[in-house]
């Protein structure tokens, strides 16, 4: 069950809470203390009185078309914000958001799920009261296995400091936490002085010492050097620290799958995504010869590792993320990912000499439009390629979206999200809401596929709603385009219903439709839609059933024998 075990031991004093605040405005009031200026959900009657504070309180509530969208969304908002929230009632609004919780804790996002929940007055003898499943803790018990740590706001003499304690793990440790507030406990006002202890993190300065002098040796003797930079990069926000410790030292710079864009595609020591054998050949080889890897917040997952394709050899490894430390076979505890990086910075390390040929990495987008050919999604990404900038913000939802899109280069940093571990289908509709929430000023492209925006995408309702001008792109191939890769045969499960998705254009009132199938027609329908920042575009592009990119045929050569 969540407890305070978890907790870090090492406290300090800060100030203290002046001005009386009932449970629900102490709870608003910390929220904005991280930075959390919007909140998505849906509200319901265990949840009502504290939606009432949130909507008289500063933070903007976006009000969603389901609960699990609002849990993508807030993911995708805490991607780029640094901490996101959501908001739904009790059990059929909470288990509504578990695969969106999911998500969040296998890819490191620190989303806060508040939900409401009957009144403590209301649970004596046990009733059957609407939304309840089982017992009064059944919720409690699910989002045990899905959060970081989590509360029940039962105690009014506890509340501020269990809301203190669970906001802090998920700053820290850049997962989900879980916070139930009984409906009858939002406007009490405890009788309790409290003060605001900030947990110091548990550094083991020894071992930081050690392992900076055992990687400084191991960087002094390579000839080869090379960094694997993945998402905790972007999560503990060192993407500065990263470039100036790669540039000091001129290390070239490869990500993993999660970690794409986590710097900028177009920085001269960037050589591309390494994915292993499901990646381009040249990349793969290319960090596989180098002598010292410095893999920093990468996740070995199968699809970072190009389905266990990578050869990395752990003799040449240092294995360095938020959670541990493994220099070759050796391993340190309590040596944070940032504090490392930092006093690596700090080292005289030699600085590399390794040339980058420039066939290495991915060639320079040269389109030329074949006007009256069929639009392929090769093709496709090429031409996106020519239209991306540092103010673009890509989304791709799992599946060829997601695999094509390897060969977008995105031109900032951060830029490019995806559930690219998890891989839970939908996210990236309900992601393009979060996202435009989170920077508005940005553009956002979307690339899905048919099954996963039928999924979701009527939240584009509430992206209309909000006024957003996102370009969301269809891939319309009729069916589940990877799983026919993965496995051949005319397999009718793989097939869906075609629907014409520019129609929910009218549906929900707002945007513009583009119907495409030659690559004439969509050149036409992105310079439309990137001259128009007023409203939504809905491209839906035509694509034959059987056309995919280069990496999801690697990915089904590799993957194929298993299935």
């Amino acid at each position: 069950m969540f407890s305070s075990s978890t907790v870090v031991q090492d406290y300090e004093s800060s100030s203290c809470s002046v001005v009386p605040l009932s449970i629900g405005e102490y709870l608003i009031e910390r929220l904005q203390d991280y930075g959390i200026a919007d909140i998505f959900g849906i509200p319901g009657d265990y949840v009502l009185s504290f939606y009432s504070l949130l909507e008289q309180s500063d933070i903007n509530v976006v009000g969603c078309t389901r609960e699990d969208n609002a849990g993508f969304a807030a993911d995708a908002y805490a991607r780029i914000n640094g901490m996101g929230a959501v908001c739904v009632t009790y059990c059929v609004g909470g288990l509504s958001v578990c695969n969106s919780l999911a998500g969040a804790f296998a890819e490191k996002s620190p989303v806060v799920l508040l939900t409401g929940s009957p009144g403590l007055k209301e649970r004596l003898n046990n009733p059957l009261l609407h939304h309840k499943v089982r017992d009064f803790r059944t919720q409690v018990d699910v989002f045990d296995k899905l959060c970081i740590t989590g509360t029940e706001l039962v105690d009014p003499a506890t509340a501020f400091q269990e809301i203190d304690r669970v906001l802090e793990m998920a700053y820290r440790y850049k997962r989900p936490v879980y916070i139930d507030i009984p409906r009858d406990m939002v406007n009490v006002i405890p009788r309790t002085n409290h003060h605001y202890r900030l947990p110091l993190p548990t550094t083991d300065e020894r071992a930081l010492q050690e392992a900076c002098n055992e990687i400084t040796a191991l960087l002094n003797h390579a000839r080869h050097p090379m960094i694997v930079a993945g998402v905790e990069i972007h999560r503990f926000g060192l993407q500065d620290d990263l470039i100036h410790f790669a540039e000091k030292n001129n290390i070239p710079i490869a990500s993993t799958l999660l970690g794409k864009s986590v710097v900028r595609e177009n920085h001269p020591l960037y050589i591309g995504l390494y994915e292993g054998a499901i990646g381009r050949e040249e990349v793969t080889e290319y960090v596989e010869q180098s002598d010292c890897i410095l893999m920093l917040g990468t996740f070995m997952t199968d699809l970072n590792l190009g389905i266990y394709t990578a050869n990395l050899d752990p003799r040449k490894c240092v294995y360095a993320t938020s959670e541990d430390l493994k220099i070759h076979y050796h391993h340190y505890e309590n040596v944070p990912l940032d504090l490392l990086l930092r006093e690596l910075i700090l080292r005289n390390i030699r600085p590399g000499t390794r040339f980058i040929d420039p066939t290495v990495r991915e060639p320079e987008s040269r389109y030329l439009i074949d006007y009256s050919a069929r639009i392929t999604i090769r093709r496709m990404i090429d031409r996106l390629n020519q239209s991306l900038d540092d103010e673009t913000i890509v989304i791709a939802d799992i599946g060829d979206s997601l695999f094509a899109s390897t060969r977008l280069q995105t031109q900032g940093r951060t830029e490019f999200l995806c559930p690219a571990y998890y891989t839970s289908m939908g996210f990236s509709i309900p992601a393009t809401l979060g996202a435009q929430t989170a920077m508005p000023g940005h553009r956002v492209i979307t690339i899905c596929g048919d099954g996963a925006f039928q999924m979701t995408c009527l939240e584009l309702s509430t992206i209309v709603r909000q006024g957003y001008n996102p370009i969301v792109i269809v891939l319309d191939n009729a069916g589940y385009g990877t799983e026919r890769a993965l496995h051949p045969g005319d397999w009718d499960y793989n097939e869906i219903h075609r629907w014409s998705y520019g129609e929910l254009t009218k549906v929900i009132g707002g945007g513009v439709s583009h119907r495409i199938n030659t690559e004439e027609e969509f050149d036409k329908a992105l310079k439309a839609a990137l001259t128009d920042d007023n409203q939504m575009h809905l491209l839906h592009v035509e694509l034959d059933r059987r056309d995919a990119s280069e990496t999801l045929t690697r990915l089904a050569d590799k993957m194929s024998m298993r299935i």
